[in-house]
């Protein structure tokens, strides 16, 4: 490890094991500051620190702390106040507890810190610390002091070296009411279905492989305007309307993100429109007709044809005999069932004897 100023010296506090550790930075900022400037001829714009009874620029040792009450009043604090007070974590980082990593949750995740043995005495328990935290699959939680105030800290394994990361105490986490949507909405299975074809298809990515585009684009600028150069122009992006339809931008997105991995859509696509399409069973009657009989490119027509015409005619003249035939038949059948019913029904009358009516008998 590369050697980097520490900011803070002390020691781990592990049961009756003592570390001495120096804290590190394990983050920087690479982010491009600006100056503040006067637009009109580019003067630099200050800060200056003033005494406001002496009305007069001070030096950064003159410079202390204080507490300002509720009335007004300035009360001051000192370094050697803050180094004496009766809480153990003043010079040390104690350790607590031992918990699974994901009991941590990640809101409470604030600034990093490298643990640097310090001396060659404390290379024995810091590997120690380190190789049991290894072994258990388990974070340290500590409590230390730093700026001021007492924090909270998770220690874990990074390679061959002891992290450190701020927690926020648990009182300092938001609850958060009033941030869900309050409306109800119903997600449909194939939203959902979509959404996880979007997700697949993004994938995963190597987070070493990302990089901050507005800096280097800023950065460019600056190169630009320095040499005299006119700044290249940002392309326009092209403007995209309101979505409206969930479905639509989901299916769009998954084609576009497939697209740009250079995946073959074609097929996602008919897919697709085969969903959307309506699908009706197809007879064979529309079948038939749907193959339509090459046309002649002659004027006369072939013989076969005329054959077909023939039969046709001959067909259509049988069946119109036999319908013929049919309607003779039935007028027959009527014109019989018509005579019949009147004697028929008085014969069967006649034959037939009526009963004979028993007599009552007379009561006395």
């Amino acid at each position: 490890m590369r050697q980097v100023r520490s900011i803070w010296n002390g020691a781990i506090s592990f049961g009756l094991v003592s570390i001495p550790i120096k804290l590190v930075n394990a983050t920087e900022s690479h982010s491009i500051s600006f100056r503040q400037i006067h637009t009109e001829d580019g003067g630099r714009i200050r800060y200056r620190k003033v005494c406001e009874l002496e009305d007069r620029e001070v030096t950064q040792a003159e410079i202390g702390k204080a507490y300002e009450d509720a009335d007004g009043t300035m009360i001051p604090i000192t370094d050697d106040d803050l180094a004496q007070l009766p809480i153990p974590t003043a010079r040390t980082i104690e350790i607590v507890a031992f918990v699974p990593a994901d009991r941590i949750d990640p809101l409470q995740m604030d600034a990093a810190y490298y643990l640097s043995a310090n001396g060659v005495p404390a290379a024995k328990p810091y590997t120690l610390l380190r190789e049991a935290l290894k072994r258990s699959q388990k974070v340290a939680i500590a409590k230390y002091a730093l700026r001021g105030r007492e924090r909270l800290g998770m220690l874990r394994v990074v390679d061959d070296v002891i992290a450190m990361h701020g927690l926020l105490w648990p009182d300092e986490i938001r609850v958060p009411e009033g941030v869900a949507p309050d409306t109800s909405v119903t997600v449909r299975d194939k939203e959902l279905d979509l959404a996880d074809a979007l997700m697949d298809t993004l994938g995963e990515v190597d987070l070493a492989d990302l990089h901050d585009d507005y800096r280097e684009a800023v950065e460019e600028m600056i190169t630009a305007k320095a040499s005299g150069e006119q700044p290249a122009e940002s392309p326009t992006p092209a403007p995209s309307g309101k979505v409206l339809d969930l479905m639509a931008a989901l299916e769009k997105s998954v084609r576009e993100a497939k697209e740009s991995r250079g995946e073959d859509t074609g097929e996602d696509a008919g897919e697709d429109a085969g969903k959307k399409a309506e699908v009706r069973p197809i007879s064979s009657r529309s079948t038939r007709s749907s193959r339509a009989t090459p046309k002649q490119t002659t004027g006369k027509k072939s013989t076969s044809s005329a054959t077909k015409k023939t039969a046709a005619k001959k067909s259509t003249a049988s069946t119109s005999a036999a319908a013929k035939k049919s309607t003779g038949a039935t007028k027959k059948t009527a014109t019989t069932a018509k005579k019949t019913p009147a004697k028929t029904t008085a014969k069967s009358a006649a034959k037939t004897p009526a009963k004979k009516a028993t007599p009552r008998k007379r009561t006395a």
